[in-house]
């Protein structure tokens, strides 16, 4: 394979992520984490896999950032849960600091990467790996609204019996219950879904998509989500590797677009070879920005709450 990406935290998240760009045909895939033997026996298991999925992607496990020198994306999934009794500073300043020693190893060895971010709290370790990667804005993003808007989608198809083919959606905003559906741009083959269902039914959606991660938690109990966020940090890859130049929601820095200034947030943007080639801004109704504008507030706030961790 000609592109390589390297995939940081072997849990369940970069492993499917690692997974779906083999079996894709993607690339070569470098999969790293800490705990010894972990990816060396995962990446030797989906190599096992390979002559059965008919793939010839090249997989590495390891605990060290050598073989990921040259990556032409890199997937950070690194971090820990929310664990009981843990407050929310805690898990902000650990997971920062997990954060910043994972891009000072990538950005060093992979200098012109894209780097996509799937860490939680996610819009704030977006400015984490931004500071410290040096990289330009372009090329460090996150992803949450590929995944919610899928979940929106997902929700949609089931509502209406219909093909998720034919769905899109919008979701926009931090990632979190203060996320923005938009269902003015959600459609089935084109069509509003404003005028295919009832507003409380809609309403009942919207509020799905904001708890979909939530929801997910409550089922499992001893874990959370990884199939649909493993798969929407793969699209987005694909569309960088590829240059397909897919408009997807993504968290993406700010800089007066929306009326938000010096922050990450959920908007749509063009992927492509050379990251976010461009935002897009699509007009918004007065409802619809104050609700963005609440969810960067929370976002901001976190933010805040890092400058003074440091």
């Amino acid at each position: 394979m000609d592109k390589k990406v390297t995939v940081v935290g072997a849990g369940n998240v970069g492993a499917t992520a690692a997974q779906r760009l083999c079996e894709k045909e993607l690339c070569d895939v470098v999969l790293i984490d800490i705990v010894e033997g972990v990816p060396q026996g995962k990446a030797l298991d989906l190599t096992e896999a390979a002559p059965i999925e008919k793939h010839d992607a090249h997989l590495t496990g390891t605990n060290g950032y050598d073989a990921s020198e040259g990556s032409d994306v890199v997937i950070i999934t690194a971090g820990i849960p929310r664990k009981p009794g843990m407050s929310r500073d805690d898990l902000l300043k650990t997971n920062a600091g997990i954060i910043r020693e994972v891009t000072r190893q990538v950005a060093k060895l992979s200098p012109n990467a894209a780097l996509i971010i799937v860490s939680n709290p996610l819009d704030a370790m977006c400015h984490v790996a931004f500071e410290t990667s040096g990289f330009p804005k372009n090329r460090v993003m996150g992803m949450a609204g590929v995944l919610d808007s899928a979940r929106f989608r997902a929700f949609i198809a089931m509502e209406l019996n219909v093909s998720v083919e034919n769905t899109h959606a919008f979701v926009l905003g931090g990632h979190g219950d203060t996320m923005v559906p938009l269902p003015r741009y959600s459609t089935v083959a084109g069509i509003p879904i404003t005028e295919l269902m009832a507003k409380d039914r809609i309403d009942s959606l919207v509020d799905r998509t904001a708890n979909g991660g939530a929801e997910i938690v409550s089922l499992l109990k001893t874990g959370s989500a990884y199939y649909a966020p493993a798969s929407a940090a793969v699209e987005m890859t694909e569309s960088i590797l590829k240059d397909k130049k897919k408009i997807l929601p993504c968290a993406a820095y700010l800089e007066g677009e929306y009326g938000i200034h010096d922050l990450y947030i959920g908007v749509p943007v063009k992927l492509g070879q050379n990251g976010i080639e461009e935002i897009i801004q699509i007009t918004l109704t007065d409802d619809e920005q104050k609700a963005l504008q609440k969810s960067a507030d929370a976002v901001k706030e976190l933010v805040e709450v890092l400058k003074k961790l440091k």
